[in-house]
């Protein structure tokens, strides 16, 4: 196992699209909170400044089923796990993401806590980036993979604090969802987002997420405040 820092990742990928000679299409899971999105951004920031290739990134978000479809199959507490997914429109996507120049992508919202009717035409270059929990569970249409963890203590701070965020968000902005929780005294909204944590995202980690890391490349960890602990690889 070799230990690199997140530009020898991006070299990794540049490399493999000189040796395969076409669009290189990555996955990058991680448990809930664990800073996937901002991860998908620095790999792509990288990979354009130091080897000149644009990238796209798709998060999977955008694939969960919507909470009506979700509610009439008694799913809503299931959501995140693998079978909230739209799996085919996922396949689908990965497949035409490597030949199309661009495709049509649907648009999940955090505030309002559900797919928007919205779909976003995203243009594809060199390298596509698809972050979410359930990314590496379709390593058979990936080129490559990163899985992104962290301490289970740290991950659940935060969610904490993204979930403090989107509700103190919810008091300036409209949202069907976090307007329940606006008034709810700071100790109150804490407990009902760790009891969120433990009895939905935790369990999905154990059960669904972490068995993904074993089709990763590339693992990175994580420090407690967000800065990268190591990066280990494969070869």
């Amino acid at each position: 196992m070799v230990v690199g820092d997140l530009a020898s990742t991006g070299t990794r990928v540049a490399d493999l699209l000189q040796t395969n000679g076409r669009r290189v299409i990555v996955g990058l899971g991680g448990g809930v909170a664990v800073g996937k999105s901002t991860a998908a951004r620095t790999l792509a920031d990288g990979l354009l400044e130091n080897h000149g290739l644009e990238t796209a990134i798709v998060s999977s978000d955008g694939f969960l089923l919507p909470n009506r479809d979700l509610l009439e199959r008694g799913l809503l507490t299931r959501k995140g796990f693998p079978e909230s997914y739209d799996e085919d429109a996922i396949r689908t996507f990965l497949v035409e993401a490597r030949v199309e120049s661009s495709v049509s992508v649907p648009v999940y919202d955090h505030l309002v806590y559900d797919i928007m009717f919205d779909r976003d035409i995203v243009t594809l270059a060199d390298v596509v980036i698809f972050e979410g929990v359930n990314a590496l569970r379709y390593r058979d249409l990936l080129d490559f993979g990163v899985y992104l963890d962290a301490a289970e203590s740290d991950m659940r701070s935060w969610y904490l604090d993204r979930a403090r965020t989107l509700r103190d968000r919810s008091r300036t902005e409209e949202s069907s969802f976090f307007d329940g929780f606006a008034d709810l005294d700071g100790p109150g909204f804490d407990a009902m987002a760790i009891n969120v944590w433990e009895s939905v995202n935790l369990l999905n980690l154990n059960e669904c997420i972490l068995p993904t890391r074993d089709h990763a490349d590339v693992v990175i960890v994580k420090h407690s405040d967000h800065s990268i602990s190591r990066v280990e690889t494969a070869s």
